[in-house]
């Protein structure tokens, strides 16, 4: 038939192959064949059923990325489950690997489905902004019922292969090669001992309540967002008869491909691609065989967990038996997590805590890892002295990390002969669960060092984004400037609950004051601390925090921050107010009222200004690299596409007639970056430069 679809004739059953490496995603070429190949296999009286199933490690996992953004080729999908569906001959589909999106849409047009043990099955367009677009919200409710089509196609997850057979996406469990499940499949179906059946002639029904219970549950849980509403809406159609209700689905989708939110997450979704595209990247990265960590606190445990939960031995290094016990406490506990979500099992637990988890209060044996990650207090000269004895201990070739979160990695590698062998890897809190790991080349690190930090985030499936050495690299470097707006906004009179509350609807997980009570209260304040001497006399300083930390009310860790705990529950700590009055008479300030939608405007426009000069000067390869470190660090509202994309739909021009409004108060903090001044002059924006 083609390059990528073929046509063989087994007795009374006409197979077709799906060979379209790397994935069979359904692009222009797997859809025309697979359109002609049915069409060829109907009019040949000698074929009775008709078997699809694919080559290599998947059936069609879904839509061909490289067609994104590009004009529409026919046959569409559509088409052709309209094709399959309506074929006069039974057709039955063979799945294995992970047949998603609109693979899953050809499966549900064919008359039943058989899959191979081991596979997984979802609709995941919800996460891309869209809706299943080629009949999924029409055939999966007649499947499987409603309300499992309503989480099914709204929650976008992954079903594995035991719960599909349960729900009905499924009709049978097999076990084998594609081909041969696809010829005794066929065979089944002859003898009658699999019963097929047109998706379209079952009849659904679609209660009222359920579909009002699910616009509430929508409402609650994604209240920012547009594509799940309209998948909602989309599965209640499915009570039209098929015909109309494909209508329906494919105006809810036009209108979801018409959302800005859409072009934020197809945003999103290439960043985590886009971002592992580094100058390095062509290195053949070292061999990281054995593990260590210096330092079993938060973080240092954290990142042990990690490398632990993607089968690494690791060897963690504390400073006495006491701290060792409580790094072993807590490593435990973050392991007994993951077997209670259902990320490892009990005797995967057990294995890596008897064999591949060991403590150490000596550096000295440390010297057999091939890489050292130093997680301690972020102090220069606590680092430099540790990275002084590695020198000295650690075997050729090894690969001395810092997990510094601001400091210069540079004069961190100064302290060692080897600073080719030195670099930063960042990680986020908590380590092992947050996705986001920094891996900061310093002046002198080897290309391949740099390589082999990306080959660890990978993994332990992080996200790896490249930065060069500054004060906070990428992502801390933009929150300590903008944080700094939240901080005048604060002092100015605006309430500090407001402010989350205007940025948490924005679409942040968790508002700035929020966030600084989770981190800890005391992080910041030890950073001000340390760059006050650097402070010009021009920089406008807020102390409102440091007289919050004075009182010892470092957030959540001790109970009480601008915010006091109780559990899960948190309320305004109404010891706060004495000390905003106290500060702002001290300033000479009269508080004034912010509206939520100024709060937002200043709040990105310093996040996009401090993001364009990371840009401009290179400690970010790309403005993807930034958004990239915001989505999945920082909690930035996924379906905005992370900061610099979210400058695009603003435009430059917008931008530098806010910072010029803004600078009449504090020329010193509002400056237009040289970069949006080109931007707003050649028309070019953000996007341009990835």
């Amino acid at each position: 038939m083609s390059d990528v679809v073929t046509v063989e004739i087994v007795g009374n059953a006409g197979l077709v192959a799906i060979d379209s490496p790397p994935v069979n995603a359904a692009g222009v070429a797997v859809r025309s064949g697979l359109f002609d190949a049915v069409t060829q296999l109907e009019a040949n009286d000698a074929v009775s059923v008709i078997a699809i199933y694919a080559k290599g490690r998947t059936f069609i996992a879904g839509a061909d990325i490289r067609e994104f953004g590009k004009p529409p080729q026919e046959p569409g999908l559509g088409a052709v489950c309209g094709k399959l569906e309506n074929c006069s001959k039974p057709v039955i589909s063979i799945l294995h690997g992970t047949p998603l999106g609109g693979g899953l849409e050809v499966a549900f047009s064919t008359h039943a489905r058989v899959g191979i043990a081991g596979v997984r099955v979802g609709l995941p367009e919800v996460l891309l902004g869209i809706l299943p677009g080629a009949g999924g919200t029409q055939r999966a409710p007649r499947l499987i019922g409603v309300d499992a089509a309503m989480e099914m196609i709204t929650s976008g997850r992954h079903i594995p292969t035991a719960e599909a057979k349960e729900l009905g996406l499924i009709d049978s469990i097999e076990s084998g090669d594609p081909r041969d499940v696809a010829i005794a499949s066929a065979e089944a179906v002859t003898n009658g001992t699999l019963a097929t059946r047109r998706t379209c002639d079952v009849k659904v029904e679609v209660s009222d309540e359920i579909v009002a219970s699910w616009k509430a549950k929508i409402e609650a849980k994604f209240p920012n967002l547009f594509s799940p509403h309209r998948c909602v809406e989309a599965v209640a159609a499915s009570a039209l008869p098929i015909d109309e209700g494909l209508k329906e689905e494919r105006r809810l989708f036009m209108q979801c491909m018409d959302s800005p939110q859409r072009s934020g997450l197809i945003h999103a979704f290439f960043s985590e691609r886009a971002v592992q595209k580094v100058p390095e990247a062509k290195e053949t990265p070292r061999d990281i065989a054995a593990m260590a960590v210096i330092g079993g606190g938060t973080m240092g445990s954290g990142i042990t967990t990690s490398a632990l939960m993607a089968g690494l031995s690791v060897k963690l290094m504390e400073r006495n038996d006491e701290a060792v016990e409580h790094a072993r406490k807590t490593i435990t506990g973050n392991l007994d997590g993951g077997v209670k979500r259902g990320k490892m099992k009990q005797e995967v637990r057990d294995d890596i805590l008897n064999n591949k988890l060991t403590f150490t209060t000596d550096i000295a044996a440390l010297d057999e890892a091939d890489l050292i990650i130093e997680a301690v207090f972020e102090e220069m000269p606590i680092k430099k002295d540790i990275f002084t004895q590695l020198d000295k201990i650690a075997k050729p070739g090894a690969i001395l990390a810092s997990n510094t979160s601001y400091l210069d990695v540079n004069e961190i590698a100064s302290a060692t002969s080897r600073p080719q062998d030195v670099l930063g890897l960042h990680f986020f809190s908590p380590a092992h669960i947050m996705r986001l790991l920094e891996v900061i080349a310093a002046e002198k690190t080897a290309p391949e060092v740099t390589a082999t930090g990306f080959a660890l985030a990978k993994k332990l499936k992080k996200v790896g984004v490249r930065s060069e050495v500054c004060d906070g690299f990428i992502g801390n470097r933009i929150l300590a400037h903008y944080r700094r707006v939240v901080d005048y906004m604060y002092m100015d009179g605006a309430d500090f609950e407001q402010v989350d509350k205007a940025l948490e609807a924005f679409g942040f997980a968790m508002g700035p004051f929020a966030v600084s009570d989770l981190a800890g209260l005391d992080i910041g304040w030890a950073t001000r601390k340390r760059l006050a001497k650097t402070r010009s006399n021009r920089e406008r300083v807020v102390d409102i925090s440091d007289r919050i930390c004075e009182n010892g009310w470092f957030g959540r860790k001790t109970g009480k921050g601008f915010y006091v705990y109780d559990g899960k529950n948190r309320s305004v700590n109404p010891e706060i107010k004495a000390i905003e009055d106290s500060e702002r008479a001290a300033a000479g300030v009269t508080p004034r009222n912010f509206t939520d939608e100024e709060i937002v405007d200043r709040y990105m426009t310093a996040m996009i200004s401090e993001a364009a000069r990371v840009v401009d000067d290179g400690t970010a390869l790309r403005p993807i690299d930034v958004d990239a470190v915001f989505l999945f660090g920082y909690g930035f509202p996924r379906f905005r596409g992370g900061p610099l994309h979210y400058a695009d739909t603003i435009g430059a021009q917008t931008l530098i007639d806010r910072i010029e409004t803004y600078a009449k108060e504090d020329d010193y903090y509002w400056q237009v970056p040289d970069i949006l001044r080109r931007m707003a002059n050649d028309g070019s924006t953000f996007g341009d430069l990835n």
